[in-house]
């Protein structure tokens, strides 16, 4: 594989995360992981270590951007406030927003102690997020960043009449979620709508077409319309990002974000989080 199709697996499949629920996930060795990535250690881990490190980069870069740093300054958040990321691959990748924001609280907020603990796995659905909805409760958050309805719109071969989740479906899900979220924890909430993807793009991707995966925009913004009506406060990605979003946001897939889109959704969320109250 060239370096390009590494990295694209590692953005795509971390099975670590995917892997979580298992009662021996945790001792799993980098050697599985690697092995379960179809990939030599020495290519796994060395990548690995390059994408976290341009994270960091994209953090600092980020940083020094006018008004970010105010951002930060501004978040309404209190000492040793627990932040959980919740999403699919968007948010669990090595280079995700989530990840970028982790990086943004160490460099400038460390002494109020802030933790962001992601919790997103690869292709999961809302019905999925149901189930692991379970594991965000039971750390009391402060806050939780609902990342979540891209894959409800996947659909499957060239010919597909169906979407994984039936939209009527996925709002059910999102309401039962915002539910849990508001009964069974203090936690405040940030929602994020599914953004836009080129379609053309996913459609002939390799990695993405050997399985039929396919997406429609139309499908996604009925989603992210759902997202605003369960929140009127939410963060509309579809809109902002635009559809399809400029083509440096993204990967040759169409669907996941480059390191500069990945910033870019660190800094919509920056911004949208620090006008709250």
């Amino acid at each position: 594989m060239s370096i390009e199709q590494i990295r694209w697996l590692l953005k795509v499949l971390q099975p670590e995360r995917s892997l979580a629920s298992f009662p021996g996930a945790a001792g799993l060795s980098q050697e599985i992981h690697a092995a379960l990535s179809g990939l030599p250690l020495e290519t796994y881990s060395g990548e690995l270590f390059r994408l976290r490190a341009e994270a960091k980069q994209a953090a600092s870069e980020l940083l020094d951007e006018p008004g970010v740093a105010s951002m930060l300054d501004h978040l309404p958040l209190r000492k040793a406030a627990k932040i959980v990321a919740f999403g699919d691959s968007l948010t669990s990748e090595p280079q995700s927003w989530a990840v970028i924001l982790s990086e943004l609280f160490a460099a400038r907020r460390a002494t109020d102690e802030v933790s962001l603990m992601i919790s997103a796995v690869g292709g999961e659905t809302t019905t999925h997020a149901l189930v692991r909805m379970g594991q965000v409760v039971a750390q009391q958050p402060d806050w939780i960043l609902f990342f979540v309805g891209t894959n409800d719109c996947r659909t499957q071969g060239p010919q597909a009449t169906k979407t994984l989740v039936h939209h009527e479906e996925s709002a059910r899900n999102l309401a039962e979620l915002r539910r849990r979220a508001s009964q069974e924890t203090k936690a405040r909430c940030l929602w994020l709508t599914p953004p836009a993807v080129n379609e053309a793009l996913v459609a002939e991707h390799p990695g993405l077409a050997r399985f039929g995966v396919r997406f429609r925009n139309a499908d996604l913004e009925r989603v992210a319309k759902i997202v605003r009506e369960i929140d009127e406060q939410a963060l509309d990605l579809f809109a902002n990002l635009g559809a399809p979003p400029p083509p440096d946001l993204l990967l040759a897939d169409g669907l996941h974000f480059s390191i500069a889109g990945q910033k870019r959704l660190a800094r919509e969320v920056l911004s949208h989080w620090s006008s709250r109250p």
